[in-house]
């Protein structure tokens, strides 16, 4: 009997040294870089890149104007025409097809001067054309320890906190150390940049805003399996291991009884 309880109260022990909590230090988001944290410090990205035009890309416009004809072609009311309805795409050639029009190459622009071209195509068939052009898909994608899933860019800037709480945050147990985010680079190979997300420099860093097509990735930490929640989870554990030493020492005293 003493045997069996002396293994159980070494098992109960060896079960409180291994198992650990998420502290701030682990898992808080914008801490200040100290000597004792040893944080990372990104410098900040002073000209923000804009997004430019993929292959695949699905493209939306509105047209208007007050050209009768043009708008009873597309069949559209009060003079004004909307082609939101339609999207197009990005061919492998980098041009798009719109109605009246000659391919246009649009790959590598930004959505402005996407616009700009667009605009200046339909002005040589319609003068009083006006044009408004949009990506039609804004979307990210956010994989690994983490609610997984397809998400809409609703914002013209939209930075990593606010992408990932649409997720509903990450897990305690996702490596907030190595967060990687895989980027379209067009026609050649996609750019993977990892950061830290503890540390509060990463504003304005370049790893600050999210493009569409990004891919987000959180892998779970390796330490992760002897890790609880909270120390509410830790006094659970302890709980139930002194429940079950007390259970087996009662048991074996009840065999020891019944073999008297």
């Amino acid at each position: 009997m003493r045997r069996v309880s002396f293994n159980l109260l070494v098992l109960m022990l060896t079960s409180m040294v291994l198992t650990g909590c998420y502290s701030h230090r682990v898992i808080g988001l914008l801490q200040e870089p100290t000597k004792n944290n040893k944080l990372p410090v990104y410098e900040k990205d002073t000209v923000q890149p804009q997004y430019t035009i993929h292959v695949n890309d699905e493209l939306i416009y509105r047209l208007i104007t007050m050209d009768q004809t043009i708008s009873k072609i597309l069949g559209t009311n009060q003079g004004v025409s909307n082609q939101y309805a339609n999207s197009y795409r990005v061919y492998e050639d980098g041009t798009i097809d719109l109605p009246f029009l000659e391919p246009i190459h649009v790959e590598g622009l930004t959505i402005e001067q996407a616009q700009d071209t667009v605009k200046a195509a339909f002005k040589k068939i319609i003068p009083d054309a006006d044009l408004k052009l949009a990506l039609y898909n804004k979307t990210f994608t956010v994989i690994g320890d983490i609610r997984s899933g397809e998400y809409y860019i609703y914002k013209e800037k939209m930075n990593i906190f606010e992408a990932l709480a649409m997720t509903g945050d990450l897990m305690n147990s996702g490596d907030r150390r190595h967060v990687r985010i895989v980027r379209p680079n067009g026609n050649e190979k996609p750019e993977v940049m990892e950061f830290d997300i503890r540390t509060n420099t990463i504003i304005d860093s370049k790893y600050y805003y999210i493009y569409p097509n990004d891919v987000i990735y959180v892998a779970r930490t390796k330490d992760s399996f002897v890790k609880v929640a909270s120390y509410s989870g830790v006094l659970g554990l302890i709980t139930s291991s002194i429940s079950l030493l007390i259970t087996a020492l009662n048991y074996s005293v009840s065999l020891a009884n019944t073999s008297k």
